[in-house]
């Protein structure tokens, strides 16, 4: 008998990654947990090979809860639990999922994206929390959540990965900090509401701009860019979608529709991260640099001239 084909879960092989372009049940986790879990199968069946399923940024409860975030929000622990008990109900398969919710710890609320591993030996392999809070315009995120500490890659199940929510990717040092940590490839969870058309354009400006920032932070370090984009409205609010995935050079690969769930599926060479990097070596530059960057720039508290004579400020 021969012998299943190996998941490709593994470093240096052809990741299988689904885009959940998601609408959540806004602050209603139960019915929101039936829907993802139908979605993660659903992922499944479209693609039997499929790797890492990506929802977005609050995809367990609705981004505008403001003050009802402390009603949502659990323990990263909890929700996990929630979630592996539900998918082991509806599947047997392996598949890895990043998706974002409120969490709760120590009595502090967080923004924060979940990375874990589903299946028979189900593993809940990293939090990230949100660092930079927008608190403008219609945003309100510093009155009801707290800031994350910093941004980490780790071990995600095709390679070194991190998650970035939403700001954080409008952020250039965030890319930056996760590349430098090892990631071969970024996961943006977003929730960003539809602004900023032009008369007659038909598709949102914001979403001009994320093709610019994904494009940018895929081109700038020669890695893979996931980003997956919140859709439905909220309060009057809507969120129109359009989640995209790019190449190391820059190429957007997928392309998700306005306005409507999608599951867009794509594939991440491992071998054009190398090609991109030898083509042009941005990346190798900003090895060599970083440090003496860090050292000589203002604000870094070394390296900077010392008050002269009068006690002039340098």
């Amino acid at each position: 008998m021969t012998p299943p084909e190996p998941r490709r879960t593994f470093f240096g092989m052809t990741a299988h990654v689904t885009i959940a372009q998601f609408r959540p049940t806004k602050g209603n986790i139960e019915q929101t947990l039936d829907d993802m879990i139908q979605a993660l199968v659903s992922a499944s069946a479209a693609d039997p090979g499929a790797d890492l399923v990506v929802f977005p940024e609050t995809a367990l409860t609705g981004y505008f809860l403001e003050g009802g975030v402390r009603e949502v929000a659990r323990p990263a622990a909890e929700v996990f639990a929630e979630v592996t008990a539900r998918y082991g109900a509806a599947s047997s398969e392996t598949v890895d999922v990043a998706f974002g919710f409120y969490e709760l710890d120590a009595g502090h609320v967080y923004n924060a994206a979940m990375y874990a591993r589903l299946g028979p030996d189900p593993e809940l392999i990293h939090v990230q929390r949100k660092v930079f809070l927008p608190t403008y315009g219609v945003f309100q995120e510093e009155r009801f959540v707290e800031s994350g500490a910093g941004i980490r890659a780790f071990d995600g199940g095709h390679g070194r990965t991190a998650m970035l929510i939403c700001e954080d990717a409008f952020h250039s040092i965030s890319g930056t900090l996760a590349a430098l940590d090892g990631a071969t490839t970024i996961l943006v969870l977003s929730a960003s509401p539809a602004r900023g058309a032009a008369p007659g354009a038909g598709v949102p400006g914001n979403l001009a701009r994320w093709d610019l920032l994904g494009s940018g932070l895929a081109s700038e370090h020669g890695i893979h860019v996931v980003v997956s984009q919140l859709v439905g409205f909220e309060g009057g609010k809507g969120f129109a979608g359009g989640s995209a995935a790019y190449s190391p050079r820059g190429e957007r690969l997928v392309a998700g529709p306005l306005w409507d769930e999608a599951l867009l599926t794509v594939q991440l060479e491992p071998r054009e991260i190398a090609d991109a990097r030898t083509e042009e070596p941005l990346f190798a530059d900003l090895e060599r640099s970083w440090t003496r960057l860090l050292v000589n720039s203002p604000g870094a508290g070394v390296g900077r001239p010392a008050p002269d004579d009068r006690g002039d400020a340098p």
